[in-house]
């Protein structure tokens, strides 16, 4: 089964996502040959931030969608809005350095702020809570490492927005066992797709050409720039953007070995009486373990909640019943409750957990943000559309930080992927208990 046939599978129509979701409009399907400066492949956050920052430097772009914008990823994630890399402060600066580590650190709190300006600069409705995001830990074994981390980013990067909570404090923000916490308090949360529409308005506001179930088939360097084909249909241009992420398929060929895509299932439960008895900050939360369990209050009192293992290319027959252990095992308190809304979608990941961004020729691409992509896409888009520009700013810090490809190719690597993602899956069940006093 294919990425884009599996995501189509699950059931973003029926997402608490589309249910609300506001500033909706509809793109025409490309028909005709078209030239442009930049030709955009992808119209989540990556595409849209990259064709706008494009356009507002006074070039021509066109953008192609295969499907309809916002229903990949970008509109079907978590909306949780998490500062910084899958790396700590500590291991970028053991990886890369004192100086590289500490570039991709400070260029990743950008992503923050630039979004935060975008809405702000479009009027984008979506939801926005800048109440704080904790990383709660799961096992007692990850509460020494949450500890060191906090004091490192005090001491040594200067960042004093984080604060170590242990088992009795992380309690009172979360009724659930977990053994502590650190809550960084420029986190929050935002309803993702109504984000990503904002986006794509202001992109056509700036005159971009946008197109919906417009799939490209083929994108070719040449000597006159790029020829981007569709099946009836073709863009000429200087340089192209991918910005497909885990559905670049066979479009994406030459960098797909460098992503593996992911499932990815989420429920929203009917409204609750009392939000704040289950997360009394409206905090958005994900904790420690390896097969994430992530959830936040929507504005309408409900818990999305996000969870749970699956190995197989086929999605589950029912996301609710697969979704709802998960979520009764962190708050055994909603056992029973009525689960309105249920959808699932891919998400990309690399070897190393950072992005993998970079270039081929004319053609450049972003993907791999391995579940911090609601921030770090729209970034990724604006350094695309700076080099696309000649005013590259952050572009070669990510270059140069390039994760390897998967091991075997895009034939082997679900298989190896699948056996390390058991072995620290049994790791995630092994029972532990929380003493509060």
């Amino acid at each position: 089964m294919n990425a884009a046939h599996f995501n189509s599978s699950l059931d973003m129509a029926s997402s608490y996502y589309v249910a609300t979701t506001t500033d909706a409009r509809a793109f025409p399907r490309l028909q005709e040959p078209l030239e442009a400066d930049i030709c955009v492949v992808g119209g989540g956050c990556t595409g849209l931030s990259a064709a706008l920052h494009a356009a507002q430097q006074g070039l021509s772009v066109v953008l192609l969608e295969g499907g309809q914008i916002g229903w990949g990823a970008s509109g079907r994630n978590g909306g949780q809005i998490i500062p910084g890399l899958r790396k700590s402060p500590a291991q970028l600066i053991s990886s890369f350095g004192e100086e590289r580590g500490r570039g991709l650190f400070d260029l990743s709190l950008q992503a923050r702020s630039l979004v935060l300006g975008l809405i702000e600069r479009h009027s984008i409705n979506c939801d926005l809570k800048l109440t704080g995001h904790l990383t709660a830990a799961a096992k007692p074994t990850d509460v020494r490492a949450m500890q060191e981390e906090v004091e490192f980013l005090h001491e040594k990067m200067g960042y004093p927005h984080v604060r170590f909570l242990d088992a009795n404090a992380t309690w009172a923000q979360v009724s659930a066992d977990y053994f502590g916490g650190v809550v960084d308090e420029l986190g929050g949360h935002l309803h993702p797709l109504n984000y990503t529409f904002g986006l794509a308005r202001a992109a056509a506001d700036a005159g971009v050409r946008i197109f919906e179930h417009s799939p490209a088939t083929r994108v070719r360097n040449g000597y006159n720039g790029v020829r981007v084909s569709l099946t009836d249909a073709q863009v000429r241009a200087r340089t192209c953007i991918l910005a497909g992420d885990a559905l670049l398929q066979e479009v994406g060929a030459g960098i797909a070995s460098y992503i593996m895509p992911v499932a990815n299932y989420l429920v929203a439960t009917e409204r609750l009486r009392k939000p704040n008895a289950l997360i009394a900050h409206d905090l958005a939360v994900s904790d420690s373990r390896f097969v994430v369990n992530y959830f936040r209050m929507s504005a309408d009192g409900r818990l999305l909640f996000g969870g749970g293992e699956r190995y197989s290319a086929t999605p589950p027959r029912d996301i609710r019943s697969f979704v709802r252990p998960n979520l009764e095992s962190v708050f055994p308190q909603l056992r029973g409750c009525r689960l309105d809304y249920a959808w699932g979608g891919l998400v990309s990941v690399t070897r190393t957990r950072l992005p993998h961004i970079g270039r081929d020729g004319e053609i450049l691409y972003a993907h791999g943000y391995s579940g911090l992509g609601a921030l770090l896409s729209t970034l990724a888009g604006k350094l695309l559309a700076q080099e696309a520009t000649g005013e590259s700013q952050g572009f070669d810090l990510f270059t140069r930080a390039a994760p390897a490809p998967f091991p075997g190719g895009t034939r082997l690597r679900p298989l190896l992927h699948v056996l390390g993602m058991l072995w620290y899956a049994a790791l995630d069940r092994v029972p532990w208990k929380v003493s509060l006093s």
